[in-house]
């Protein structure tokens, strides 16, 4: 009598164990942070850290590196990397404040302007690292003393001045004199319903079509979590001042590059390009059209990022963007970018962001001086890579492979190991 052997069924303790470490860890590791500065403010200072005026906060400071980090993801998925972001967001904020101030432009149109720039330098850059085939660390380090130059030359080592609607981008709450409270309060409880929705439809799905998840208790408590965390964001910011202006142009940001990056044929063509080049060629992806157009992007989104600064700093400063390529690259390791290309989300990049900012806001409230915060962000870069790196041996099965080791094309010793057999000559083949 034969038995028929069926697969059990998925656990809560399975799929905590088997949780994509990638996808959850900064997530999670968000919150823990967040919670260790709440303890220490409330135990050396007697004070809160997370309230909603420091949540705002760190949203408003940070707003322009997320920006940036949103467009360095593609392009770092896509294989590539971009040092000219601060630079170019120099220039292009300097350029938007001289529309404004001496061309008399209209607000809408100084932003049309600067983000138009950046999407024209986008191009400029991309044609030399798509189709010219030089390296994008080249052309991109060439731009970033370009570009740096030309801020210089447009400003004459001066600083230009903005005001009224312009600087309310960067800080602002209303839009047309109303304000963003109750908005936002709605926004987060038709965000978390939609949630629960697309949880629910999708999990429906695969029980239909047989696949197994999940357990049904795992399932639950990540949609119930998630929800949670929505709502409860919804209402801090509610219960200050709403979420501000720039606050719904990263929210708009995230939704329309995440939607590209998951649900678009060019999308999967720039993590297909990333993951292996000559693969995807071979596959008819059209790897230097998707290389062109994600530098477009960055260079746009770089132009956007130097409406922000310079609405913030309400001015154009030839100093502008001093090192934000270093933090949007960051941003982007820390959020779950792989080095070498092919693996990132645009939520990640963002959680990456907020990570360091949090640690940035939270350091400089304890008192910890500047040259230590330096060092711990390096650290937790660093920390960052070395986990990508571990993943990968974990998720390839390479687990007991030590971090530090040989690599392909490494030493003769570790190719004689791989291959014992090597060193012999073939044998001759049989004529008969």
């Amino acid at each position: 009598m034969s038995t028929v052997q069926t697969k059990p069924r998925p656990s809560l303790l399975g799929a905590i164990r088997n949780i994509n470490l990638r996808a959850y860890g900064m997530i999670i590791a968000l919150v823990l942070i967040m919670i260790l500065f709440q303890v220490l403010d409330v135990a050396l200072q007697n004070q809160n850290f997370i309230t909603a005026q420091n949540l705002t906060n760190a949203i408003l400071q940070n707003s322009y590196i997320l920006i940036l980090a949103i467009g360095m993801m593609l392009v770092i998925v896509n294989g590539h990397i971009d040092l000219s972001v601060g630079s170019v967001l120099a220039f292009c904020g300097a350029v938007s404040a001289i529309a404004l101030s001496h061309w008399d432009l209209p607000w809408y149109l100084a932003v049309a302007v600067a983000v138009g720039l950046g999407a024209l330098i986008g191009v400029w850059q991309g044609f030399w690292i798509a189709y010219v085939r030089i390296p994008a660390f080249i052309v991109t380090l060439a731009g970033m003393l370009i570009f740096r130059g030309l801020t210089l030359k447009v400003l004459d080592a001066e600083t230009i001045g903005t005001q009224g609607t312009f600087n309310s981008l960067a800080s602002g709450y209303e839009v047309a004199g109303a304000d963003l409270r109750l908005p936002t309060l709605v926004l987060g409880v038709l965000g978390a319903a939609l949630f629960v929705f697309l949880q629910v439809r999708g999990r429906s799905r695969q029980a239909k079509a047989g696949i197994v998840g999940t357990s049904q208790a795992a399932w639950l408590v990540k949609t119930v979590l998630v929800a949670a965390v929505i709502l409860v964001a919804a209402y801090t910011f509610y219960s200050y001042k709403g979420l501000p202006i720039i606050g719904w142009i990263l929210l708009a940001l995230v939704l329309l590059f995440t939607f590209i990056a998951n649900r678009t044929v060019f999308g999967r063509h720039i993590y297909a390009g990333g993951g292996n080049e000559k693969a995807a060629l071979l596959s008819g992806v059209k790897t230097k059209q998707t290389t062109f157009w994600v530098f477009v992007i960055m260079g746009a989104l770089s132009g956007l990022a130097g409406v922000i600064v310079t609405a913030r700093l309400h001015s154009a400063t030839p100093g502008a963007g001093e090192a934000l390529e270093l933090s949007a690259i960051a941003s982007s390791f820390i959020g779950g970018a792989s080095v070498t290309g092919g693996v990132g989300t645009i939520i990640g990049a963002v959680i990456g962001g907020l990570v360091m900012g949090i640690m940035n806001q939270g350091m400089t409230v304890l008192g910890i001086a500047t040259d230590t915060v330096q060092v711990i962000l390096g650290l937790v870069v660093l920390a960052a890579v070395l986990f990508d790196v571990w993943n990968k041996k974990r998720s390839t099965g390479g687990g007991n492979v030590p971090l530090v080791g040989v690599t392909p094309g490494g030493s003769g010793e570790a190719k004689r190991a791989a291959k014992p057999d090597a060193d012999k000559a073939p044998e001759k083949a049989s004529t008969s």
